[in-house]
């Protein structure tokens, strides 16, 4: 049985059942290497191989060489100790029933102990009745009920990625989480100092007055701590700060000394 938390991944095997597009084996094939699945079985697929299906497939032909092709379900499932058939429709009598989220957890419990079947019917008309009753769960996508009509490649793409996510979850300890960052994040006692000095460039604009700011400077801080600064990107603004004082410290200058100019020139011709 399975050691490490990805082998258990690996006693998962995803069936079609009568397969009437092959190019749909093909992109199912692709699905299940995105996510990391290799095992294909294929009950009874009403062409294969072919052309079709490797073209769909992409890089995935590796998963296409290694398919099981049989005639039976029994057959793809005999040894499986947990089969997982997906239904898009209620049923006279009620089976249990899983979301594919659901139905990740259940597989992730039980394939370290044995092999796991998860089946695909029909594009058409997905399993049969008799079909279903050979799963020991059934699993429904809740699409849209006004159109609820999956992709068979699709249909088993979104199962694959539930079934990876829970992998990636029970290996690393956590849920997939993407928090690289190149910098760290500005610290409060940064972002106080910039904000006095956001406010005293505002002020230096008269953009607001010192006395009566209103909520320009309340709603400037809600949207800067909304944006998490990091330390780069802070120092880039009071970059720009900096720059912008300069400026009127430079243009202040520049209109003492013309004004001064003019003064003079007036005084003399007086």
């Amino acid at each position: 049985m399975p050691d490490k938390t990805e082998d258990w991944f690996q006693q998962v095997r995803i069936v079609l059942v009568n397969t009437k597009a092959s190019g749909n084996i093909g992109g199912a094939a692709r699905a299940m290497k995105n996510m990391g699945l290799s095992n294909l079985w294929l009950v009874e697929p009403r062409e294969y191989p072919s052309a079709e299906a490797t073209w769909r497939a992409s890089n995935a032909t590796d998963v296409l060489d290694g398919a099981h092709v049989v005639a039976t379900l029994a057959e793809a499932i005999g040894d499986c100790g947990l089969v997982i058939g997906t239904s898009a429709r209620g049923r006279s009598i009620p089976w249990p029933i899983q979301t594919p989220r659901e139905a990740a957890g259940q597989v992730a419990a039980e394939a370290r102990q044995h092999k796991v079947a998860i089946v695909f019917g029909r594009e058409d008309r997905g399993l049969t009745n008799e079909e279903l009753q050979a799963c020991n769960l059934h699993l429904h996508i809740p699409a849209n009920e006004e159109y609820s009509s999956l992709n068979l490649a699709t249909a088993v793409q979104v199962i694959c990625y539930e079934l990876r996510m829970m992998m990636l979850e029970q290996r690393d300890g956590k849920a997939p989480h993407f928090d690289d960052w190149d910098q760290p994040p500005a610290n409060s006692n940064e972002l106080e100092h910039y904000y006095t000095h956001l406010q005293e460039t505002l002020e230096r604009l008269d953009f607001i007055t010192h006395d009566n700011p209103r909520q320009t400077m309340t709603r400037l801080r809600r949207l800067f701590n909304r944006a998490r600064l990091d330390q780069m990107e802070l120092n880039i603004l009071r970059g720009i700060l900096t720059a912008t004082q300069n400026y009127i410290y430079h243009t202040d200058r520049k209109v003492a000394a013309l004004k001064a100019s003019v003064d003079e020139d007036g005084s003399d011709k007086g």
